[in-house]
């Protein structure tokens, strides 16, 4: 009897030892998992904290993104950005960074460049080009829009009355020269002449809007005018031997599509003998004899300086008159006037002096 309660006193204590090594390991366990998980829970409100603090700094250190849609590569438009970009960074450093963006001369390529901006919330757009400020004016009319490079504003938003001011979220610059001085530069260079073609891309609204009124200021002196309107540069080789083959000399103004291909025009109008009037120095540049042209680098430095105030909330944009071009300059294309047997007056420029 002394052996079996002996067996069974050593087994009940090697139980109750069982039972407590495990009673001992699940507090040991508990603890631990909550001393991990308590930190997890605590760790949200740093990384809010980390995040909050990172915005407060990224508002406060000035820095903005300015979206730039161009309509097309060529002398003019190039100039009118590059003056923007120059004197925009005068003025805020390195606390402005571009999105420069070409459409290649395409008005769809324009509305799906500036909805990208749009999506990104830029702080600015530059729409350089009539093309590209309508797209931006139906892309947008809370972010600020600056023109440049656009001739007639009325024209180009379809505003009746223009008096001068947009209104709303857009202003910018016009490279509008005195069109009736433009004229006035045909009759002085070919008083002979009689025929006078315009040749202009219908699909530009300003181009429409130039030769219209160079047309009755040629008329009032006395030439015969006709339009020429080509819709793209597929049919401008056509449209300008009809016009070369009709005319004694041509006006083609501030046009995109005229710019972009003066090439072609210089080969069908010079060994014609036909002189070209241009609407602005790349043209002439390109293809004419002579024009009454802006500094579009200095109508881009224009437009920077007008979005810096606005960035800087210095001006407010829907306030802002559109600006105009302070000076124009009469210049000449030495190359094709020699060609053609052509003197210009002393007070003409050669381009590129």
């Amino acid at each position: 009897m002394k052996k079996i309660l002996a067996i069974v006193m050593a087994m009940t204590m090697g139980l109750s030892l069982v039972a407590c090594g495990g009673g001992n390991d699940q507090p040991a366990d508990a603890p631990s998992e909550e001393s991990t998980e308590a930190p997890a829970e605590d760790a949200a409100p740093a990384e809010e904290s980390t995040d909050d603090s990172a915005a407060a700094d990224q508002a406060a250190d000035g820095s903005y993104v300015v979206g730039i849609c161009q309509l097309v590569q060529h002398d003019a438009l190039d100039a009118a950005t590059q003056g923007f970009k120059d004197a925009l960074t005068e003025a805020l450093g390195d606390q402005v960074t571009f999105d420069e963006q070409n459409a290649q001369n395409d008005s769809n390529t324009c509305s799906t460049i500036i909805n990208g901006f749009v999506s990104n919330n830029v702080d600015l757009i530059l729409a350089n080009a009539t093309p590209a400020l309508q797209a931006a004016q139906a892309g947008t009319n809370e972010i600020p829009i600056l023109g440049t490079s656009v001739t007639e504003y009325g024209v180009a938003l379809g505003i009746d009355g223009f008096d001068g001011t947009v209104g709303g979220n857009i202003s910018g610059t016009s490279d509008l020269a005195p069109l009736d001085e433009q004229a006035a530069m045909l009759n002085e260079l070919f008083p002979d002449a009689k025929n006078v073609g315009l040749l202009y891309c219908t699909a530009e609204a300003n181009s429409q809007y130039q030769v219209d009124t160079v047309q009755a200021a040629l008329e009032d002196l006395g030439y015969t005018c006709t339009q020429y309107g080509f819709s793209d540069s597929n049919d401008l080789s056509s449209v300008t031997t009809t016009a070369v083959s009709a005319s004694d000399v041509l006006y083609v103004p501030t046009d995109n599509t005229a710019a972009s291909n003066a090439g072609i025009i210089d080969n069908i109008c010079r060994p014609a003998k036909i002189p070209v009037i241009a609407g602005e120095e790349g043209i002439c540049e390109g293809c004419g004899v002579a024009t009454l042209s802006i500094s579009y680098y200095d109508l881009g430095v224009g437009t920077g300086k007008m979005a810096a105030k606005i960035l800087t909330g210095e001006s407010n944009i829907s306030e802002m008159p559109i600006e105009y071009a302070p000076q124009f300059t009469k210049k000449y294309n030495k190359a094709i006037c020699d060609d053609l047997g052509i003197t210009v007056p002393d007070d003409y420029v050669a381009i590129g002096e």
